[in-house]
């Protein structure tokens, strides 16, 4: 489905690519347990592969950067991202790694366990990305999460930090962050469990949430947006502290929920929304990604995002 494209400033996603194999089941099995599940499926996925295809179903200009094996995953993965009318230029191939695959569990409560092995994503280096330097001054936006190596998310952050570009980290899944990548951050969107391990506050409240957040503003990090799943999303800036509401509805399947709502994030900002409105936008994106079973085919489209209203 093709989107009418908006007077915007361009995103550069940078990150993971898989290949998810999702079982659905009526609970999570525990340590030693064997469940009987239902319905068997593959979705292509990747937290980075899930933001970008939100980005470009919602009518944004998005590139995507990420590495896949040489295999039928990759190849898959390519086209798609073609499909979808993401911009391909720096997506690398690797002949020595499979590509990612995911195995996800999803009970009847629409919770969901996850085993990632990484495959070519662990290789996407620094070495890899030298020849993008100058690519990315066409961008205003560089969205990240962290399923490919550390020392990567870090020399793009700072790449990009150093030409002006704002930076928005999606710290997931949670990792320990070295003070240098939290200053040049613009936005970074923890849940309530990374924003925790950053900040070492308990979150149990909106009140905790946002001492949390004070903290981790003091750590260098611009702005930051806590997820807290039901209760909706704080949006906490220097200017501006606000809770943003959860729109209630009946959940199918969270898996690419926080990708969803990163991706809409980055493209609200890139049509000049302020960091409120954009999470208001995210927040209703991700509420109907949630009503979907997959990854990135649960991502919404634009026109779908502007007429929810629930």
């Amino acid at each position: 489905m093709n989107v009418k494209k908006l007077h915007q400033s361009k995103i550069l996603v940078v990150g993971s690519s898989n290949t998810d194999m999702v079982i659905k089941t009526k609970h999570l099995p525990r340590p030693g347990e064997t469940v009987l599940g239902g319905t068997f499926f593959m979705n292509p996925g990747g937290k980075g592969a899930n933001q970008a295809v939100s980005v470009a179903r919602l009518g944004g200009q998005v590139s995507f950067v990420c590495k896949t094996g040489n295999d039928i995953f990759g190849h898959q993965s390519q086209q798609l991202f073609e499909e979808e009318g993401i911009d391909t230029s720096y997506v690398f191939s690797d002949n020595k790694s499979p590509s990612g695959v995911a195995l996800i569990t999803v009970d009847e409560q629409a919770e969901n366990c996850i085993v990632v092995a990484s495959g070519a994503n662990a290789n996407l280096l620094p070495v890899d990305l030298a020849s993008i330097e100058t690519f990315i001054d066409k961008f205003d936006i560089v969205l990240m999460q962290l399923e490919i190596p550390m020392d990567t998310v870090e020399y793009v952050a700072e790449l990009a930090y150093k030409k002006n570009k704002k930076v928005i980290l999606n710290p997931a899944p949670a990792h320990h962050l070295s003070s240098s990548l939290l200053k040049h951050l613009y936005i970074i969107t923890p849940n309530e469990t990374e924003a925790e391990m950053i900040s070492g506050v308990k979150i149990i409240n909106q009140e905790t949430a946002e001492r949390a957040a004070k903290v981790i503003i003091e750590m260098g990090v611009q702005n930051v947006i806590i997820s807290l799943g039901s209760k909706g999303a704080l949006a906490y800036c220097k200017s501006e502290q606000k809770l943003i509401p959860a729109f209630k509805v009946e959940a199918v399947d969270t898996t690419a929920a926080g990708d969803i709502f990163n991706g809409a994030l980055a493209l609200a900002l890139s049509e000049g929304r302020s960091i409120v409105e954009s999470v208001q936008f995210a927040c209703k994106a991700s509420a109907i990604s949630v009503t979907r079973v997959g990854a990135q085919a649960s991502a919404p489209y634009r026109n779908e995002v502007d007429v929810f209203t629930k």
